[in-house]
């Protein structure tokens, strides 16, 4: 295909700038072109059939003349500056038409390929008025895109011509985790966690930072009581504490290859993403200090630790964009960059793949030594997949062997995990749809229990 011939074809597939004929004329051409073809039957010159395409063209032409011209004509793109992965977002192209004219409109917005694309957008624009094309889309994939091109194009009155013009507008979108359960955490935690309700009733009596004079109700711990005010106000009023504010809380996400693993919504490490953001925006509502460590083979983000609602939008800043990388995750280098980085002791939170980390025998080592310092906690998504296995009728010698080789690997995996934590590494594994409940419920459980 010549450059001359591309041209004109990528004009077709709304590109570039041009007038291009419509399906109108072309099909008006169509029929006066058989007409004359059967006129040719009846002795009719071909001049003279010539001269009358020539005329129809030509007076086809007029039509351009009841269309807006392109200066007449301004575009302005509304677009937020950060989306949530999965969840439906808004675009408004705001279109100027200070012309005398009407006129119908197709349209393409430049979006890339990771978003919902309900292109082409049709519809008619008044004349001498300014008017506000919606769409809705989706991003699929986490990251920060730009969008540059946006492809419009315009008939008149007749309809016969089209015009195509493409303008330069640039915008820059980032595609964050959906943040919808740290939103929810955030709004109401109570109704949200499993462990928020055992929440005094599992701490330790007379433990962590004073609160606040209540009165007394059955049930509560009788050394709790405040004889001073139960004296001054002649009512039975106890102390109330709650867990000790200021911890560090270090959040490891492993972006290794396991963690590429195809779930119902996204991989692993979104879901991981997604829980580490709602543990972060806890453990910071809570006056604690947070880190976030990612990594794969090698330290990709490190964030230092900070408190304060402020600094979830930092770390959201640092970990938005991460992916999964084609390389085995090195547990040993992380560890020991860990123990040069984080000199206070704090709560050591892991999102992985256990059956993975299991197999790492130097990793077991280093973590008996920061175990001296730290406090040890891992948390992974269950293989639905290998339970569905291991549970499966063995009705053929297949399925059989199959099932077996799941129940091998369960039982690998529940005696490897008794030697870990036998040395007081505990590690956990929840459904996908449980992860985020799971891992903020288990950090609230560890606060409360005064265990860092």
């Amino acid at each position: 295909m010549t450059k001359s011939l591309k041209s004109l074809w990528g004009r077709f597939l709304f590109q570039d700038r041009g007038i291009i004929p419509t399906k109108r004329l072309l099909l008006l051409f169509l029929v006066i072109s058989f007409a004359l073809l059967i006129g040719t039957g009846w002795g009719i010159s071909w001049g003279y059939v010539i001269t009358i395409n020539v005329v129809v063209f030509t007076v086809s032409l007029v039509d351009l003349l009841f269309s807006p011209k392109k200066n007449q004509l301004s575009f302005q793109r509304v677009i937020a500056d950060e989306f949530e992965r999965g969840i439906s977002n808004q675009v408004k192209i705001r279109v100027k038409n200070t012309s005398a004219y009407s006129f119908t409109y197709r349209m393409v917005d430049g979006l890339p390929q990771a978003f919902k694309r309900p292109f082409p957008l049709v519809g008619k624009i008044p004349k001498e008025t300014t008017m506000e094309i919606s769409y809705e889309t989706i991003a699929t994939e986490r990251g920060k895109y730009e969008i540059s091109n946006l492809y419009f194009r315009y008939t008149s009155l007749w309809g016969l011509w089209e015009k195509q013009t493409t303008l330069g507008i640039e915008d820059s979108v980032k595609v964050i985790p959906d943040l919808t359960e740290t939103k929810q955490y955030l709004e109401n935690a109570q109704q949200f966690l499993k462990y928020e309700g055992l929440k005094i009733r599992r701490q330790r009596s007379g433990v962590g930072d004073f609160s606040k004079i209540r009165s007394y109700v059955v049930g509560d711990d009788p050394r709790k009581i405040n004889w001073r005010q139960t004296a001054k106000l002649q009512e039975v009023m106890a102390n109330e504490y709650e867990p000790e504010h200021g911890k560090y809380i270090t959040i490891l996400l492993d972006c290794g290859r396991m963690m590429g693993a195809e779930l119902k919504k996204g991989n692993r490490l979104e879901r991981s993403l997604e829980a580490a953001l709602t543990v972060t925006a806890a453990a910071l509502q809570k006056g604690d200090y947070v880190s976030v460590l990612a990594f794969s083979k090698e330290i990709k983000v490190f964030v230092p630790p900070a408190k304060g609602m402020a600094h979830l939008q930092t770390i959201l800043q640092a970990i938005y964009h991460l992916q999964v990388d084609a390389a085995e995750s090195n547990y040993a280098a992380v560890l020991q960059y860990l123990e040069m980085v984080q000199k206070k002791r704090s709560l050591l939170l892991l999102f992985s793949d256990v059956r993975t980390f299991l197999h790492e025998e130097s990793a077991l080592s280093l973590l008996k030594r920061l175990r001296q310092r730290h406090l040890f906690f891992m948390i992974g998504i269950e293989d639905q997949t290998l339970i569905k296995r291991a549970r499966e009728e063995p009705v053929t010698v297949q399925t059989a062997m199959v099932k077996s080789i799941a129940q091998q690997q369960l039982l690998f995996k529940k005696r490897e995990k008794s030697i870990w934590e036998k040395q007081g590494l505990q590690m956990i594994e929840a459904r996908e749809e449980k992860l985020v409940i799971a891992a903020v419920s288990h950090y609230i459980d560890i606060m409360n229990q005064n265990l860092l």
